[in-house]
């Protein structure tokens, strides 16, 4: 398995013609070959023409064959082998076991949805049979089922080469719902997503589906990215990355003449709440507990908890010692990109030069080219309150620590937060009356309230939300890890009087897919 440096559009691998791109191995500041020019604008009116001729045809593929298609996938992606890795070790400094297990994260996400396809739950049906006797006024036959929105765009991110990128969740969730897919890939990784979409186009070719099911676009800048979005058979998209990007992105979503549902995730820190009790009785478990979630990955995980917030005192004293020992102690890690080293830089330094911050501990300094030296800082509730910037997201292994004076002031605290992906309780049984206190207001705050945990790790299933208000996502209604990702991409159709052999499959009398319907307020077995 190679590289070729070229875009795949459809069933066909060709070369760009705009200005090119090459990865970057971030460990050793090395270029690596080869060259990917961008796509033009004729090439993504290309890839929307193919799939917006595919959609009718995949939208009504069957359940059965739709799933194959999803498990193929996988399949072509397990087939690359050890390339896959080696090249997505180079172009992002993240070690073999990670990526190794990312790859897996990745399989599995492509082969649940596969097994949600064939459920068919997600089709929603509901059927309220005509009642032509019924007075004073008879009524209609209704029958309702969800059907795909449309060609999708997707933006790869950066710190999930595999997970959240060509073939990740999105994708995922967007095939799975019927959706064509065109992915803009991220120039952190431009091999690694050949190579992924490359498996992808065998698998389209392998189970017969349309040519435009499936395409791959590469750009220098961001002018792809906003054809894609601003294009008229693009029905959605899904974003992962900075606010800035998500939000300009956004705009143009909703300022096209047919506004449509973009899905960014973008800027969480996650608060972590250390209540009395659990802080006091577990102080060294916890700081050692709180120092590896933080370095996990370089801190490069949206899900890194980046706000600790407890009541001042003894207790908190001690955590911080303990905190600031355990991160002196930590090697650095090479970050996934140097532009990316470069903002965690200038943000650890806009915190260093806060007037109400002071710096606990940073881990030491090594020769490595775009090395993550964890940062660990503190300061008081009322700064927090009053000063927004110090909510701002530090993508890497840096945190904010919070004193407050009382339970009322970590509630203000709470009160105070931005929309978030991830909230955590440390508690003990004795503080379970304060966290009963915090839970309404952090409802309201985030996508995922985690007890006596850790927020880095995101669990592939059917209960798992990854979304939150904002700015964490542009939408809190939806999540973009796990089976109700799926709703992101679909919308309800209802039929009234259609006769019987024009009706969908799900829909016809007699349950012929043998889904689970309402019909008539009824469950059917």
């Amino acid at each position: 398995m190679h590289v070729d440096g070229v875009q795949l559009i459809g069933k066909d691998q060709q070369r760009g013609s705009q200005s090119a791109i090459q990865a970057v191995n971030p460990a050793t500041g090395n270029t690596l070959e080869p060259e990917w020019a961008g796509s033009s604008q004729d090439d993504v009116k290309r890839a929307c023409q193919l799939a917006d001729e595919a959609l009718d045809t995949y939208r009504e593929t069957s359940l059965e064959a739709r799933a194959s298609f999803l498990e193929t996938i996988a399949e072509e992606i397990e087939r690359l082998g050890d390339a896959l890795i080696e090249r997505a070790m180079a172009e992002s400094g993240l070690p073999e076991a990670r990526l190794t297990g990312e790859r897996g994260r990745t399989c599995n996400q492509l082969r649940l949805f596969a097994r949600v396809v064939r459920d068919g739950e997600w089709l929603d049906v509901r059927i309220d049979p005509a009642q032509p006797e019924r007075t004073p006024m008879p009524r209609v036959d209704l029958r309702q089922r969800s059907i795909a929105l449309g060609p999708v765009a997707i933006f790869g991110a950066s710190n999930f080469p595999l997970a959240f990128s060509v073939a990740g969740g999105d994708t995922a969730s967007a095939l799975a719902a019927g959706c064509p897919v065109i992915v803009k890939a991220h120039n952190a990784h431009p091999g690694t997503s050949e190579l992924v979409g490359k498996a992808i186009q065998r698998a389209v070719a392998r189970c017969n589906l349309p040519e435009g099911v499936f395409s791959l676009l590469y750009d220098a800048d961001t002018a792809i990215g906003q054809a894609l979005v601003t294009h008229p058979s693009i029905k959605a998209a899904g974003f992962t990355g900075s606010r800035n990007g998500g939000m300009a992105l956004w705009q143009l979503a909703q300022n096209r003449p047919e506004p449509i549902p973009f899905y960014a995730e973008m800027s969480s820190i996650n608060p972590v709440f250390l209540l009395g009790n659990a802080l006091e009785q577990r102080t060294q478990a916890l700081a050692e507990g709180f120092v590896n979630s933080l370095n996990m990955g370089a801190g490069q995980f949206c899900t890194s908890p980046g706000l600790v917030i407890a009541r001042e005192g003894e207790a908190l004293n001690r955590f911080i010692d303990a905190a600031a020992s355990a991160l002196k102690a930590l090697p650095s890690h090479t970050m996934l990109t140097p532009g990316i080293h470069d903002a965690y830089e200038q943000g650890v330094a806009r915190l260093a030069a806060h007037s109400q911050v002071r710096s606990v501990a940073r881990a030491d300094s090594n020769d490595q080219p775009n090395a993550c030296r964890p940062q660990l800082f503190s300061t008081d509730a009322q700064a927090v309150i009053a000063d927004k910037t110090l909510q701002e997201e530090v993508f890497g292994a840096c945190s904010l620590i919070v004193a407050c004076s009382s339970d009322e002031e970590v509630r203000d605290v709470a009160r105070a937060l931005e929309g978030q992906l991830t909230v955590t309780l440390h508690m003990d049984e004795g503080d379970q009356q304060a966290a009963g206190q915090l839970l309404p207001i952090l409802e309201r705050r985030a996508g995922r309230l985690l007890a006596n945990g850790w927020p880095t790790g995101v669990e592939v299933s059917d209960a798992m939300v990854h979304g939150g208000p904002f700015p964490s996502t542009s939408d809190s209604r939806t999540t973009s890890v796990g089976t109700g990702a799926i709703e992101r991409f679909l919308r309800p159709v209802c039929y009234q009087d259609i006769p019987e052999p024009l009706q969908p499959e799900a829909l016809k009398a007699g349950n012929p897919l043998s889904l689970k319907r309402l019909v008539d307020g009824q469950r059917e077995a």
